[in-house]
């Protein structure tokens, strides 16, 4: 009993480190939107098993990073316009509400603090020499803060999940980046950390709504080179063919 407890830790362990391994790939840039992805080849590369490969693959496909088509294999996801629009629709409400629930309840503490986060986040976005991962990471942890202050776990989650999405994107497109507002994380926190809910509201809507219309001007290439997903004409074939263009084979 204990071997097979220990096993199962082994495991779990691996499943984690091919997990990160590969999310940190996709959410660099590595592993762009519609490459193609061979669990063998992962497996081989990162010299893990299959199974603990496997289970990295379905949990990333949860986080809506990686989609799969039975017996044409499984690829970094490639958004729609409607995904993006969608996902960020999503995000609006939830940041929303983070922030009417941060201008009600943060402490003058907490306050202080955010507005640090906020310089910093600023003046990195400033910085030419910039590097992008850790800018979009300590942007995300921004996000992810305002939410700690509510005391609402569960919308801690929901928001760190729209953040990996984004994340994403934002590097798929990452030579067409041409910035943000300047100070504008800061200007947002003067609002929040004025305690008037209904104006804390309408701020985060503006801040989530300019860096919808950024990332989908971005992703515009992608939208109009996207793989069909399946061929429809070819299900069972191991094909996916791009439009306009020759096939590619996956294999799973």
């Amino acid at each position: 009993m204990a071997a097979l407890h220990k096993a199962n830790a082994l495991r779990g362990s691996l499943s984690e480190q091919a997990y990160h391994a590969i999310r940190r790939m996709i959410l660099t840039g590595e592993l762009p939107p519609g490459v193609p992805l061979s669990r063998r080849a992962v497996a081989e590369q990162l010299g893990i098993g299959l199974v603990p490969v496997s289970e990295a693959f379905q949990r990333l496909e949860y986080d809506g990073l990686l989609e799969s088509w039975p017996r044409i294999g499984t690829r970094v996801r490639v958004p729609s316009p409607q995904d993006v629009r969608g996902t960020y629709v999503i995000r609006e409400a939830l940041e929303s509400q983070s922030a009417r629930l941060f201008a009600e309840k943060a402490s003058a503490a907490e306050k202080q603090e955010l507005m640090s986060f906020a310089v910093q986040v600023d003046r990195m976005h400033a910085d030419a020499g910039v590097d992008y991962f850790e800018y979009f990471n300590v942007h995300a942890r921004f996000h992810r803060r305002i939410a700690e202050c509510t005391g609402c776990p569960a919308l801690v989650e929901a928001v760190e999940k729209t953040n990996v999405l984004v994340r994403t994107w934002q590097f798929a497109a990452l030579s067409r980046y041409r910035g943000e507002p300047a100070n504008h994380h800061q200007r947002l926190m003067q609002v929040l950390n004025a305690g008037d809910p209904e104006a804390a509201d309408r701020a985060m809507r503006e801040h989530v709504r300019i860096g919808m219309d950024e990332v989908v001007r971005r992703m515009e290439p992608f939208f109009q080179g996207a793989f069909e997903w399946p061929p429809l004409s070819e299900l069972g074939a191991g094909i996916v063919k791009k439009k306009g263009g020759t096939g590619r084979r996956l294999r799973s």
